[in-house]
Formats: structure tokens, C-alpha cells, sequence
């Protein structure tokens, strides 16, 4: 008899998606999926590994799967993702509690895995693994691995070189999403302003908007994870021209003094980012602008630090994530000199984060009297009706609250009538 399998998931929407296929994948297999950990007999906990929080985090829920493991005869527990792609074979030595690891590269074999640790056959035949199911939004993974070498980052070295998926493959798998109930389609890779370099044919981002954008029933597409140097004046007019298109930009910085980035192996300036941020804003009207930022890398001094804060400021974002700096291993960064000591780094984030709070927040409550076409997505885990405007990216901008029920997937117009941060509450409208 085969035993149900139970999946956690760690780390970015690029995981979500390796896990949503991995689920596809244990079910072509014959496995049941199970919802609750206590009625599995297999877990598998898809790691991140990207900086030394996110490796606690994975280590902290991996021990406590080590004790579910343990209360049971025969249970078996997988570790899958980054971090194993990342540590490797020094997993097996150090983690004897795991029954199995699944680096990224070999996610599609997770059945034979599965077959292998509880000594069952595979579904004959297996039908090719795909998506399961789909909520109100979906993430559609374009692109996987990085072309670029910043010097902090472990990405190319977990994930590997840019490779672009077929044009072909992305619009099947949007189809297959739309027609298990998706209406928003996040466009995600770790760079998909680069989407296509690799390929032979001439497709490019442009191309894939305009294909996703032809299925009927996608009514929002939204672009994550564009570098500033695919900011592109084409780019900006499509965004405008196709009202499938949120007027939504995530566009990871990382800072803003030269002397850093190019430590970083980057490039820019603040004065280069907020003229690029003018030329977005008057292309897109209403456009909503999200960033990231690593404060404390080293050589950063306390006048880069200054001139990073003042740049949040200047520039205005809707959101940014901030992020003192974290060595890690194996990357460039970790064995550069003049590494800002820990609490400095905190604190250096901190005050980045609080210039970013003071302006996001304002913008926040500045949608207050509005009226926002809403995404509904259905209620909460405490019985709350909830959803998301153009302007909130799955799982990291907020959320709207409504005053009534409305299923989830369904479109409505709702009257912005407070805001708590970066969440809103609103009125829906007949």
C-alpha cells in the first residue's frame, strides 16, 4: 500500500511552483496527497538555502519533522530545493534523519524517489507530471537559473545557468492554470527581462505577455523580478498599452551608491534609479513600484548607508524589502574585507526599512476613498473575506479585507475605507 504524502514549502514563489509540480508528479506516480501532516505517512520539505536565515529556518522545520518522523514505524521524511542543491552530499553526513534529498536539478524524479523509500511500484504508465490546481492567482515560472554573478548572491550556483522555457511550454501551462480556475498569471524567473537570451528562436518577455495576455480568460498578468537594465522603453509601453498588464513593476536595486553596486558586481547609481523611476512613473500612470535592498555589505560605509536611506526616500516606492547583509558561503562577497559588524548591519536595515515604512504607508492610506477593481480570494484562515488590488503581489504586499463574502476568483469594485499599513479594508460595491 502506498503512503499519502504530505509537502512543506519553504522560501520564494520559485518554490512554490518546484513544489506544485512535484506534486503533480507524486500523483502521476499513484501516491495520495495528504493535507494533514498526521495522516501522511512521507513528508518532503522543500528548503530554501538563498542566505543563512532562510538555512535556519529549513534546519529549524526539518528537526521538528525529524520528531513527527520518529512517533511513527515506517514514516519516511525527503528534503528537497535549494538547500540541498546548495550543500549536497554534506547533507547525508550531517542530517542522518532524512530518508531522502532531492536537489532542484532532480525534482521531476521525486516519484521514483518516493517508490524507492517505501518500496512500491510506480503508476504504469505515468502520465507526464504538470499542475494540480490553481487558486485565484498562479505562478508561472518562465525562466529558472541566472545569467549574472553578483558577488553576495548563491543563486547561480543552486539553480544554474538562465534557461528560458519554450514559449510553447509557458503558454500551455498558463491555459492548464486558467482552466483550473486562475484569473492572475505572476510572470516569475530570477530574471525575466532576460527571457529568452538563450533560445534560438527571437522570443523575448514581450512575446510571452502578448501570448498570455490572447487567453481569454487571464484577466491580470503581473511582472516579477525585472532587473533595471530590462526596463526597457518597449517593455514600459506594453505594460501600458495591454490592460491584462497590472501597472506593477518588481525591480530589485539593491542599493543605490556606485562604489557598492559595483562591489556588488552591479551597476547604477541613486541618481541614474530615480531618473529611470521618472521615465516608469510618466509611461505608466499609477504605476506601483516595489524594490529590494541590502543594507551593510562590505566596505558600505555610514555615508553610503546615509545616501541608501535618503535614496528610499527620494524615490518613493510602494514597497521595498530590506535586508541587512548575510555572508554567505561560497560567494564572493563572503571573503570581502571591511564586512560591517552584525549590529550595525541590523541597524543600518532598520533605519532603511523605517524610510521605506514612512513612505509606503503614506501611499497606503492615501488609496483611502478610492475604488479598486479587487481579486477576491476567498476567506482567510480565520473566516475573514479577503483579497488583493493590482497593486498587492501574492503573499508579500497586503491584502484587502472586505465587509462580505465573495468567492474566491471572482472580480469586484470595492471602496478603500481604512488601511493598517499596508493592508486595506473596503467597501464592496454593488
Amino acid at each position: 500500500m502506498r503512503p499519502s504524502v504530505h509537502f512543506i514549502t519553504l522560501g520564494c514563489p520559485k518554490n512554490e511552483v518546484d513544489t506544485e509540480k512535484m506534486r503533480a508528479a507524486v500523483v502521476a506516480g499513484g501516491f495520495e496527497l495528504a493535507t494533514d501532516i498526521e495522516d501522511a505517512g512521507v513528508a518532503i520539505l522543500n528548503t530554501c538555502g538563498f542566505i543563512q536565515d532562510a538555512v535556519e529556518e529549513s534546519i529549524a522545520e526539518l528537526l521538528d519533522l525529524a520528531e513527527w518522523r520518529d512517533e511513527r514505524a515506517g514514516r519516511r521524511l525527503i528534503m528537497a530545493g535549494c538547500m540541498v542543491s546548495r550543500y549536497g552530499d554534506d547533507l547525508a553526513t550531517e542530517l542522518s534523519e532524512v530518508d531522502g534529498f532531492l536537489p532542484v536539478a532532480n525534482e521531476a524524479s521525486i516519484a521514483m524517489l518516493l517508490a524507492d523509500l517505501t518500496s512500491t511500484e510506480l503508476a504504469d504508465p505515468a502520465p507526464a507530471a504538470s499542475r494540480l490546481d490553481s487558486g485565484p492567482s498562479a505562478y508561472l515560472q518562465i525562466a529558472d537559473g541566472c545569467h549574472r554573478a553578483c558577488a553576495y548572491c548563491t543563486i547561480p550556483s543552486i539553480r544554474g545557468p538562465y534557461r528560458s522555457r519554450p514559449l510553447a511550454e509557458i503558454v500551455a501551462e498558463a491555459e492548464l492554470l486558467v482552466s483550473l480556475g486562475a484569473r492572475e498569471i505572476v510572470l516569475i524567473g530570477q530574471d525575466i527581462s532576460a527571457y529568452g537570451r538563450d533560445l534560438e528562436d527571437a522570443h523575448g518577455l514581450l512575446d510571452v505577455i502578448s501570448a498570455v495576455a490572447a487567453i481569454q480568460d487571464v484577466h491580470w498578468i503581473r511582472l516579477m523580478y525585472v532587473q533595471p537594465d530590462g526596463v526597457t522603453p518597449r517593455l514600459l509601453e506594453t505594460m501600458a498599452a495591454e490592460p491584462k498588464v497590472c501597472n506593477y513593476l518588481d525591480m530589485p536595486l539593491q542599493h543605490s551608491t556606485p562604489s557598492v553596486l559595483r562591489a556588488m558586481r552591479r551597476s547604477g547609481s541613486a541618481q541614474e534609479f530615480l531618473a529611470l523611476l521618472t521615465t516608469i512613473r510618466k509611461t505608466v500612470p499609477d504605476v506601483v513600484l516595489r524594490t529590494t535592498v541590502i543594507a551593510g555589505f562590505p566596505g558600505e560605509t555610514s555615508a553610503d548607508a546615509q545616501e541608501l536611506t535618503d535614496f528610499i526616500t527620494a524615490a518613493d516606492f510602494d514597497y521595498v524589502g530590506v535586508f541587512p547583509y548575510s555572508p554567505e558561503d561560497g560567494t564572493e562577497a563572503a571573503s570581502m574585507d571591511d564586512i560591517p559588524p552584525e549590529h550595525i548591519r541590523l541597524a543600518r536595515a532598520q533605519a532603511v526599512r523605517d524610510a521605506a515604512d514612512e513612505a509606503g504607508e503614506a501611499r497606503s492610506a492615501a488609496r483611502i476613498g478610492q475604488t479598486l477593481e479587487v481579486l477576491s480570494e476567498g476567506l482567510d484562515a480565520d473566516g475573514v473575506p479577503v483579497g488583493r488590488w493590482r497593486g498587492q503581489a501574492p503573499d508579500v504586499d497586503g491584502i484587502v479585507t472586505l465587509d462580505r463574502d465573495v468567492p474566491a476568483g471572482t472580480f469586484v469594485d470595492v471602496r478603500i475605507t481604512e488601511t493598517l499599513g499596508y493592508d486595506l479594508e473596503g467597501e464592496v460595491l454593488e
